[in-house]
């Protein structure tokens, strides 16, 4: 049984399959020459559509360059200029299925909606990608194999947890922003209170695999009752 890739993309632009790269397929640069731009983003999308369902059944530390290479139908020599070798790929995936989750929201630091309506938007945009079920298997996996595979906790880290926190600390630290909150609470405790108040439990959740996601009721519902504590501890 396949585990869904959604973490890469919900639906890839071409299939990672051996028909996709045929000279029939549309998902094949058609004209000669150097491939379109069009085109070589499908595959780029692709590489990384096959490597996160490979990574997610198979476990980091047992899935290969080459194993993805050829499951992409790619040179092995293409990750490495693209990505500089497997962490990095993985960084990829992530960072691509992170941003699949934020995409239309304004960058926080230029956002000029009032505070509680920009941490409405992110807190439920937040809890829509740590409930999915690809976010869950791969939180899994990195804690799994963190102790053997020291650069699989790393990579994670930096492309999802601290990324959100610094995200954080810098909206937190726009003038207006900080003018709204206690002066004593540091930037750094701020952000994570923040992930904390509206995380809840998920962490532990996360160690029971389910098949029932929740709601976008239910995650508006925890997201308000997170921020409420949120707000409650750090407002002037």
């Amino acid at each position: 049984m396949k585990i869904s890739a959604n973490l890469a993309l919900d639906e890839p632009d071409c299939p990672g399959d051996a028909a996709s790269y045929a000279p029939d397929s549309p998902c094949f640069g058609k004209a000669a020459g150097r491939p379109r731009a069009a085109d070589k983003e499908a595959r780029q999308q692709a590489l990384l559509h096959t490597a996160a369902q490979l990574f997610l059944e198979k476990g980091y530390s047992k899935v290969s360059l080459e194993m993805i290479a050829r499951e992409a139908h790619v040179a092995v020599r293409t990750i490495y200029v693209k990505f500089g070798g497997k962490a990095g790929l993985l960084n990829a995936v992530i960072s691509t299925g992170r941003a699949r989750f934020f995409a239309g929201m304004t960058d926080m630091e230029a956002d000029l909606r009032p505070l509680r309506e920009v941490m409405e938007d992110f807190a439920l945009r937040f809890l829509e990608l740590v409930t999915a079920p690809s976010f869950a298997s791969l939180h899994r996996m990195v804690v799994a194999e963190a102790r053997t595979t020291p650069e699989l906790a790393e990579t994670f880290y930096k492309a999802g947890p601290l990324r959100t926190r610094e995200e954080l600390m810098r909206f937190f630290a726009r003038p207006d922003i900080r003018a709204q909150l206690r002066p004593e609470i540091p930037l750094e405790t701020l952000a994570v209170h923040m992930i904390t108040c509206i995380m809840g439990d998920t962490m532990v959740r996360m160690l029971f695999p389910s098949d029932k996601q929740p709601s976008i009721d239910e995650l508006r519902a925890r997201a308000t009752q997170g921020l409420d504590l949120f707000f409650r501890a750090v407002l002037r």
